[in-house]
C-alpha cells in the first residue's frame, strides 16, 4: 500500500456572497449542486467562508431547523483486524498502542447504552473491528439490539465491516435501524488507503443493506492525502446512493499508523468540507465525526451551521470532548438536542449522476 503525500491546495478564489446564496437558492428549490460547483466550495477563499457557511446554513435549517442529534459509539471489539486500512489504529499494519479485546459482554454494552441515553443520544452505534462479522458476532448484535431499544429507546446503528445480503437481512429482522459502512474516499483513491479489500466491496455492502430495508450511514475521511476531486466524487456517490446519514471525519493521524503525520487540515478546510457535503446532500443527516476536536478546535460551533449531528463521548480508540462541553456549545448556539426517530429509508438508490 502506497500512501500519497497530501496535495498542495489549489489557489483559493473569491466568488462573492451572491454566488454562494444562488447555490443555496437552487438547492432549496429542488435543484442540485454539480461537480464543478462542489469543487468551488472546497476551493473558496477565506474571505468567502462565512458566506459559504451561510448558504449551507439556509439548507441545513430548511431540513433540521436548530436541532442537533447526538450519536454515541461503542467499540465492542477492538484491534485484531486483518485489514490494512492506512488510517486505522486497529488494522493489522498499525503499531499504535491501543486496547485490544474480543467481543464485550452484553452487560457491558447495556451499561454503555445507558450512558448514551443519559447523554441524550439519539443513536447507539455498535462497532467491531473486523473484515466482516462472524456468525457469533451477528447473533450477538441481533440478541442485544431489542433489549437496548426496549430499555433505552435508542436507535441502533451497526458497524460490523463487510456484510453479506443474508447478514443484512438478519440485522434488519432483529430491529437494527441502520448500518454504518463508510466509503471513506473516492473510488479512484481507495487503493491508496487500503489493499485488502476494494471500493466495490464497500458499495456491495451498502447495496445489501439497502435491499434489506436498513437505513444507510456512510461518509468519509478528510486529510488522507486525497484531492478536492476525490472528496467531491465521494459526496456525489453518497448522493446517488441516497444515503440518509453522512459522517465526515477529519483524519486523526495516529502515531503507529501508515498515515501518521500526513494530515494538514486547517479548521477552515474542515468547514468547507462540511458545507460542501451539506449543499451536495441537502436532506441528509450530516455528522461532524472523528477528529473534530483536533482539527476544528475553537471553530467547532461553526461546523454546526452546516452539520446537524455530532458524536458525543469517545471515539473508537481516541478520546472525545467532554459531554459538558458539547452541551454548552449547543446551548451557546441557541440550538437544541433532539432524539427524534429515524425516517424510513428512501426507494432503491439510483445511479450517481
Amino acid at each position: 500500500m502506497r500512501i500519497a503525500e497530501p496535495p498542495v491546495s489549489n489557489p483559493r478564489t473569491s466568488a462573492g456572497p451572491a454566488h454562494w446564496h444562488a447555490l443555496a437558492d437552487r438547492v432549496l428549490a429542488g435543484g442540485q449542486v454539480d461537480r464543478d460547483e462542489a469543487l468551488s466550495i472546497l476551493r473558496s477563499s477565506d474571505i468567502d467562508l462565512l458566506d459559504v457557511l451561510g448558504a449551507a446554513w439556509r439548507v441545513r435549517h430548511r431540513h433540521f431547523g436548530t436541532t442537533v442529534q447526538f450519536f454515541f459509539l461503542m467499540n465492542a471489539k477492538s484491534g485484531l483486524c486483518p485489514e490494512d486500512c492506512g488510517y486505522c489504529s486497529q488494522s493489522k499494519v498499525s503499531e499504535a498502542e491501543i486496547p485490544r479485546y474480543n467481543l464485550l459482554s452484553e452487560p457491558r454494552l447495556l451499561e454503555a447504552a445507558r450512558e448514551a441515553a443519559e447523554r441524550q443520544s439519539k443513536t447507539f452505534c455498535i462497532v467491531i473491528s473486523a473484515r466482516g462479522p462472524t456468525q457469533r458476532e451477528i447473533d450477538f448484535v441481533c440478541s442485544v439490539t431489542p433489549r437496548i431499544k426496549r430499555e433505552f429507546g435508542l436507535n441502533i446503528c451497526a458497524c460490523l465491516g463487510l456484510l453479506t445480503p443474508a447478514q443484512a437481512r438478519q440485522l434488519a429482522a432483529a430491529g437494527v435501524d441502520k448500518v454504518n459502512h463508510n466509503l471513506n474516499t473516492s473510488e479512484r483513491y481507495y487503493g491508496e488507503i487500503c489493499t485488502t479489500h476494494g471500493y466495490a466491496d464497500r458499495v456491495a455492502t451498502l447495496e445489501a443493506c439497502r435491499a434489506a430495508g436498513l437505513s444507510l450511514c456512510s461518509g468519509g475521511i478528510m486529510g488522507m492525502g486525497e484531492t478536492h476531486e476525490d472528496l467531491v466524487d465521494m459526496a456525489l456517490e453518497l448522493r446517488g446512493m441516497q444515503v440518509e446519514s453522512i459522517p465526515l471525519n477529519f483524519l486523526n493521524a495516529i502515531d503507529g499508523t501508515p498515515l501518521q503525520g500526513t494530515s494538514r487540515l486547517t479548521p477552515r478546510d474542515c468547514l468547507r468540507g462540511l458545507a460542501m457535503m451539506r449543499l451536495v446532500n441537502p436532506a441528509a443527516e450530516i455528522r461532524i465525526a472523528g477528529g473534530r476536536e483536533l482539527h476544528l478546535r475553537s471553530m467547532q460551533p461553526l461546523g454546526l451551521y452546516a452539520a446537524n449531528s455530532i458524536f458525543v463521548g469517545d471515539y473508537l480508540t481516541t478520546k472525545g470532548q467532554l459531554p459538558e462541553a458539547d452541551e454548552r456549545m449547543i446551548e451557546d448556539l441557541g440550538f437544541t438536542v433532539t432524539r427524534g426517530r429515524e425516517s424510513a429509508p428512501p426507494p432503491p438508490a439510483v445511479e450517481c449522476p
